[in-house]
């Protein structure tokens, strides 16, 4: 799969904001999502378990979809849910962040991005590692496979010049759809009546360290193609969420507390350096490092 992603970070952030052109692509999952992020990065359960076992528990957040009559579904704070046996169906995946970026040569502005993103470089954090998402890393394979437009395409059309530059869906582990999905990388959280209040916190964009916390710990205990949760499993995985204190975690309140309005320019922000290089996180190598190799 070959793209070229130098200045651009299309799919890793929300620039709807600075688009002229209206996107409304966001319908993985059985429902619509009840939240408002871009570009949602799915992780499995053995890839929560990873960033949580790595202290980065505050970098995930999660998502539940609304669906109508004619899908299954249980109500909750009002909504009715996506939801398997009674148990509202989830996502977990990384959070994002306002912070001050120039993608396709515009100037800088406060626009929502993924919270490994390097706001400098445009570079992801974490890439190459061992808990880099398969989903990141095999972008924008899935959407080829499934026919459907990528964000390289996108940029393309909004801003010319040329970032999907094959056509080849190749890269991937495969696309995880089915039965096999559950428990696997769709969750259902056991107890609906605990999500009284949550729900309507991730409508409004609102959720707490608690509430992302015990949506990681259902999905690290949860058995793939079952609906059954390992407690003492869970139970150890969200307390390790709540308790993490990572550089991402800290760097997204950093961020938060200084953000202007979306899509507003950025003047004299502070750096992702003095924001996230300080707080311990990993340096990006920059574009000529990548076109030597």
């Amino acid at each position: 799969m070959k793209v070229n992603c130098e200045g651009c970070a299309g799919c890793c952030l929300d620039w709807r904001p600075i688009a002229e052109t209206a996107s409304d692509h966001e319908r993985r999952g059985p429902g619509y999502p009840i939240d408002d992020g871009y570009n949602f990065v799915s992780l499995t359960r053995d890839e929560v378990a990873q960033f949580v076992d790595r202290g980065l528990g505050d970098a995930l957040t999660a998502r539940l979809w609304r669906v109508d009559e004619e899908r299954p579904g249980v109500v909750v704070d009002g909504v009715r849910l996506a939801a398997l046996d009674g148990r509202p169906a989830f996502f977990v995946g990384l959070r994002t962040v306002p912070k001050p970026v120039a993608p396709f040569g515009t100037d800088r502005r406060w626009l929502a991005t993924c919270a490994f993103l390097d706001p400098e470089t445009l570079q992801c954090r974490i890439h190459g590692e061992e808990h880099y998402p398969d989903e990141c890393a095999s972008y924008p394979g899935y959407n080829l496979e499934l026919g459907v437009q990528t964000e390289c395409e996108r940029v393309e059309a909004e801003y010319g010049g040329d970032r999907l530059l094959d056509d080849e869906p190749a890269g991937h582990e495969g696309l995880l759809f089915g039965p096999q999905a559950v428990g696997a990388k769709v969750f259902a959280y056991p107890k609906p009546a605990e999500l009284e209040g949550v729900v309507d916190r991730m409508e409004r964009g609102a959720l707490t360290d608690a509430d992302r916390a015990a949506f990681v710990g259902v999905a690290v205990g949860s058995r793939p193609g079952s609906l059954s949760v390992d407690e003492e499993r869970a139970a150890a995985a969200t307390a390790a969420a709540r308790e993490a204190d990572s550089w991402a975690g800290r760097a997204i309140e950093e961020w938060e507390a200084v953000a202007a309005d979306a899509g507003s320019r950025a003047a004299d922000p502070p750096s992702g350096e003095d924001v996230e290089t300080a707080r311990g996180a990993p340096e990006t190598p920059g574009w000529d490092a990548v076109d030597a190799e």
